[in-house]
């Protein structure tokens, strides 16, 4: 009798959190009737997103709130109650309903719910199957938060503090040797310095930046009549600087001069090399300037390096002026030039990656970036790989050009074409692990430098534009236009200092080419990241509308055979397959 009393007591319990929740079941069916007529009534029109989302959480309440009731049930019921192993055996043969995000924690506790108890599960692993879940795909981000190349990045900034006391240094020993010396002959050096050296210096750091200025308009407004102007303006104006020094007759001025008509002359057949690709390339330079005008501001990074690099390039110069009166003054020339050279490349740089942004998630994403932001980003996240970038990429690219001029020879020397071979096939196994067009995926997926020059030589690989971006001519146009700017700061200064002071004019012409080459590089950022970014964009996804068929063409006529454009010389099969 007492087990028939406790088995009715423990039936009454279950018929009558049953009821309740039947009773609470017909509640939530009448609560949204009652919705539905006054969206039927259009009380609520506007809103059946937000009532399709309420009424989806109400019925997973539901149903959770009654297999919570159940499960209290039988955690009251007593292990030996037959009730409760009829109940157990029904539900080892059910499959479990998939976990929700309303059934984890230990503190959602809800209301008209008893909070069940922890409790250990009897029931055999084999009894309830487990799904297991298919691996996802990684998928690249667009927004990676870490700093990338951080080795190089601290080395950059190292240098910057050792290069600002530099030129701190120099330029308060150069302002003391002019007050404080007791010398009258240092002072008389001094006063000659600041008289015949300084004023010729600033002058070609000012007429540099308005070059800057001047040749960044030109690119954008006349593209095409841009690169066949700068072929043969950089032409003329390094021949007119060359014979112009040597006509001062001084041996100094004499062997700059013959270093700018050699330069001169391999320009010319330069251009008359790449002449059919003149068409081509000036296609694709057009083409990538067009998402421009969409991003007004998109010239702001570039100006303002501009400035910065104008206002240290001013410190420099006082520091060169300080270090004629130091201790092992070639040495410290030498050091403040490097400094230079790495410091204008990383502002280089970091105007591309800003513009590389940009323009790249335009054509991935169909996004209108914010330029400042990018800007901001590539000043700090993507600076790493800019410094490591700018450290080696000219080195690269200068190595190569060497390798592939060697490839060009011809001749029946066979040791010797081996070794040209063999060099180029070493630049070329180098140039994979660090090219200039890696800083459009630095930009656009914060990768590092090393891993960024892979994955976009594997993208031009597999859409099979390797002769294509060999064939690109945007970074001899950018590095030609800084030549031409280096050139006609070159002839101002020169002519100047021969009027004044002759014995300088060898040195001030070289500090000349060296700023103006430097200030109109930064200018040049703009185009070169156009371009960089059409071109890897376009290896990306080739089938974005955003791009038209001239690359598509162009292979085409590769493959044809029907394209009588001159290649760039690349490693020979023979060799390759050594």
């Amino acid at each position: 009798m007492p087990k028939r009393s406790e088995l009715w007591c423990d039936m009454q319990v279950v018929e009558r959190e049953s009821e309740e929740v039947e009773v609470r079941e017909e509640n939530g069916e009448k609560k949204e009737e009652g919705e539905e007529r006054d969206v039927e009534k259009g009380e609520e029109v506007g809103f059946e997103y937000e009532e399709q989302a309420v009424a989806a959480e109400s019925n997973t309440n539901d149903d959770h709130n009654q297999r919570d009731v159940h499960m209290s049930m039988m955690h009251r019921l007593n292990p030996t109650n037959p009730l409760r192993i009829v109940i157990n055996s029904n539900t080892r043969a059910a499959t479990p309903p998939p976990p929700s995000r309303f059934s984890h924690g230990s503190n959602n506790i809800r209301v008209g719910a008893t909070p069940s108890p922890p409790h250990f599960s009897h029931t055999p692993p084999h009894s309830q199957p487990r799904s297991t879940p298919n691996p996802q795909p990684s998928i690249t981000t667009l927004n990676s938060r870490k700093y990338t190349n951080k080795i190089s990045l601290f080395l950059f900034l190292l240098h910057m503090v050792a290069a600002i006391g530099l030129v701190g240094f120099l330029v308060f020993k150069g302002v003391q040797g002019l007050i404080e010396a007791s010398d009258n002959r240092v002072k008389r050096a001094e006063k000659r310095v600041l008289k015949f050296f300084l004023p010729q210096v600033e002058a070609a750091s000012l007429l540099s930046i308005t070059l800057a200025f001047a040749w960044q308009k030109a690119v954008r407004v006349w593209p095409k009549f841009f690169v066949h102007f700068i072929l043969w303006t950089t032409f003329l104006m390094s021949l007119s600087a060359g014979i112009l020094l040597i006509c001062f007759q001084k041996p100094a001025s004499d062997g700059v001069g013959v270093c700018f008509i050699a330069f001169a002359i391999g320009n010319g057949l330069y251009a008359c090399w790449i002449t059919q690709r003149i068409g081509f390339c000036s296609k694709i330079l057009i083409k990538s300037l067009e998402p421009v005008s969409k991003f007004p501001d998109l010239n702001q990074p570039t100006y303002w390096m501009l400035g910065v690099g104008f206002l240290w390039m001013s410190l420099w110069n006082l520091a060169v002026i300080g270090a004629l009166n130091f201790y092992f003054t070639p040495l410290m020339i030498v050091l403040l030039g490097l400094s230079l050279a790495w410091t204008a490349e990383v502002m280089r740089n970091v105007a591309n990656i800003t513009v590389s942004r940009v323009i790249s998630l335009y054509y991935l994403r169909g996004m209108q970036s914010n330029t400042k932001f990018c800007f901001q980003r590539a000043l700090s996240k993507s600076l790493g790989s800019a410094c490591f970038g700018s450290l080696f990429v000219p080195a690269i690219e200068a190595l190569r050009i060497v390798a592939r001029a060697l490839n060009l020879l011809e001749g029946e020397d066979e040791f010797m074409f081996s070794c040209a071979h063999c060099c180029l096939r070493v630049m070329e196994s180098i140039f994979r692990y660090g090219n200039g067009w890696a800083f459009v995926q630095i930009a656009a997926y914060g990768k590092g430098f090393v891993k960024a020059s892979q994955d976009t030589w594997e993208l031009f690989e597999r859409q099979e534009m390797e002769q294509i971006v060999d064939s690109d001519i945007t970074s001899s146009i950018c590095f030609l236009t800084g030549v031409c700017s280096g050139s006609m700061c070159v002839i101002v200064v020169a002519a100047w200092t021969a009027k004044v002071h002759q014995s300088f004019t060898a040195t001030i012409s070289l500090l000349a080419f060296f700023i103006g080459y430097l200030m109109t590089r930064i200018a040049m950022a703009l185009p070169h990241a156009c371009v960089g970014s059409y071109l890897v964009c376009y290896a990306e996804n080739p089938d974005n509308r955003l791009f038209d068929s001239t690359i598509k063409d162009r292979l085409a006529l590769m493959k044809s055979g029907r394209d009588v454009a001159i290649l760039t010389p690349r490693v020979p099969r023979r060799f390759a397959a050594r």
